[in-house]
């Protein structure tokens, strides 16, 4: 998941800015989503970032979080590491992160480019939207082109 649409209030740090009124409905709206079309979350992994985690808060999931500094600003190859680092026991993980390194991993570790859901997140992957990915494979072996993306969903 990539976070909401951030406020820009003067004299405030990249990391430190926060949701915008827009961006606290929107990931109210993701959450709503996931709770009703996707399997339960059993853990999250988000950035450290203010927008990020008033993100994490706004969809109301309730499940074990780890705040990650690593996130902000991550490359696609460090998000499939930190993916792979998850517990086994862990059957649904939501990674709260930011652009670009989001839409470029739910990109890479999509299996199948050429599905509507692909098309349009290879177009855009603004605020709040969702790539849902299914593997087959425990966490640490997840890759480059071993995911099945089920769903890419824009709360509006």
């Amino acid at each position: 998941m990539r976070h909401g649409k951030s406020a820009y209030p003067a004299g405030i740090e990249d990391h430190e800015r926060p949701l915008a009124p827009r961006g606290q409905r929107e990931a109210a709206l993701a959450g709503t989503w996931l709770r009703e079309t996707q399997p339960p979350i059993d853990a999250v992994r988000c950035s450290t970032a203010t927008r990020t985690r008033d993100t994490l808060t706004a969809t109301g999931i309730d499940a074990p979080v780890e705040f990650e500094s690593g996130i902000y600003e991550a490359t696609a190859d460090y998000l499939v590491e930190l993916v792979g680092r998850t517990d086994p026991a862990v059957s649904t993980l939501l990674v709260i992160g930011h652009a670009p390194g989001m839409p470029w991993t739910a990109w890479d570790l999509a299996a199948a480019h050429d599905t509507e859901d692909a098309l349009r997140l290879s177009r855009k992957f603004p605020t709040s939207a969702l790539a849902v990915l299914r593997f087959t494979d425990a966490w640490d072996r997840v890759g480059p082109g071993q995911g099945d993306l089920v769903s890419f969903h824009v709360p509006r």
